[in-house]
């Protein structure tokens, strides 16, 4: 099975680069972020509790996360593997990760790390903003988000560097040389 974890700020390209990554290997794509946006828009009551933390620009802890996503793999039993997006996002759940991964007899086969500046970051933002209204797009609520990453979300980078599943790829440039370099990456999987 191959599951990877697509790393990056927000703005990134991760869901964009999912897309194209879904389609050449047949993998499922889990975006936390997209879990918490389907929770929000049914209003559930996770969804409610969600929306408030994201409102305020915070993350959702850990458990939350964890059984939301743990729900999402059991969905898929047939899979090939997972492109997990916005997760893990700190060390405990990247460990919580590896110890469900291993419940199921699998195993992260590689973190890749989209690199972007931030200036690059602020504008992609601002333009999907404009194209999607994603609430989260907001500009305060997006720098609340940017500053999460490189302040807190970015530990968990050395996590997997440890244990040698840490792959670096450029992004920026266009779509189809990012996803070129990812390929390169995870061919050698």
């Amino acid at each position: 099975m191959l599951n990877i974890v697509l790393f990056g700020p927000p703005g990134a390209g991760k869901g964009t680069q999912s897309e194209k990554l879904i389609n050449k290997y047949g993998l499922v794509h889990i975006s936390t972020g997209d879990l918490f946006r389907a929770h929000i828009k049914n209003q559930t009551e996770l969804g409610q509790r969600v929306n408030a933390l994201i409102a305020e620009g915070q993350l959702v802890p850990d458990q939350i996360t964890i059984d939301m996503l743990e729900e999402e793999v059991s969905k898929n039993p047939g899979a090939k593997g997972f492109i997990f997006d916005g997760f893990p996002r700190t060390v405990a759940q990247a460990e919580a990760l590896d110890t469900f991964l291993e419940s199921k007899g699998t195993r992260i086969a590689g973190v890749i790390a989209l690199d972007v500046d931030q200036d690059e970051l602020t504008r992609r933002i601002a333009q999907r903003q404009l194209e999607t209204g994603r609430v989260d797009d907001q500009a305060d609520k997006l720098q609340k988000r940017i500053e999460e990453y490189f302040n807190k979300t970015i530990h968990v980078l050395p996590f997997y560097e440890g244990q040698g599943k840490l792959s670096k790829v450029n992004g920026i440039g266009s779509i189809e040389n990012i996803f070129a370099d990812l390929c390169a990456v995870i061919d050698r999987y």
